[in-house]
């Protein structure tokens, strides 16, 4: 008898505890299963569009060897329009920026390379295009928007390259002492066995630059 009071009372107790708390723990639960399977969903639905996605940048890869620009605009605007989020979108706007460049379409091209800077979540594709889009710019003359692109915030990685190009600018704009400062810089933030030095050095030196360790 002693062991059945016991246990009356501590189902009471928990009678009383589930009558306070229970509408709480009960909603807690459907909170949280509530979540996991959101977050299934999610993941699911992220796989999906990445595969979908994929398939389609393989059909872009293949339009772009194939030389079919009209094709290959049509496919990075899909792209962009349903898959934005995904990596293959800022990869597919690339693609298509160099398509339309080699095309001599610089304004698709710059249309391109600037949906990359304005959606764009990485980084270093970002950094990519504001790159070419500097390159587009300086074809066009247009040198202080290209300086403009250039002076943006870039990952440390980039700065040889983007001390390279702004030196072609300023080559471009006669402006040869900054120039020289320019491809310096990029000789010094570029590693000693980096395949463009040589280049690099070439345009130094063609406009009177001493060469990197005589600057040094």
């Amino acid at each position: 008898m002693a062991y059945d009071l016991e246990e009356q009372e501590q189902l009471a107790s928990l009678k009383a505890w589930w009558n306070k708390f229970g509408n709480l723990v009960t909603w807690v639960l459907i909170a949280a299963l509530g979540a996991y399977a959101a977050w299934g969903f999610w993941q699911n639905h992220q796989r999906g569009q990445s595969t979908q996605a994929s398939q389609l940048y393989d059909e872009l890869q293949k339009s772009a060897k194939e030389k079919d620009a009209a094709k290959v605009q049509r496919i990075a605007a899909d792209i962009e329009a349903k898959f934005s989020r995904t990596a293959y979108a800022q990869m597919a706007a690339l693609a298509a920026a160099k398509s339309a460049f080699d095309g001599n379409d610089l304004k698709t091209a710059k249309a391109q390379l600037q949906w990359v800077i304005e959606n764009g979540s990485n980084d270093e594709y970002k950094a990519i295009a504001r790159l070419r889009l500097a390159g587009v710019l300086l074809d066009e003359k247009a040198y202080d928007e290209a300086l403009k692109q250039l002076a943006s915030e870039f990952p440390p990685s980039f700065a040889a390259s983007v001390a390279d190009r702004k030196g072609d600018v300023l080559v471009a704009q006669n402006k040869l002492p900054e120039a020289r400062t320019a491809y310096q810089t990029a000789l010094e933030k570029m590693d000693s066995k980096d395949p463009g030095r040589q280049l690099v050095q070439l345009k130094l030196d063609a406009i009177g630059g001493a060469p990197a360790k005589a600057a040094a």
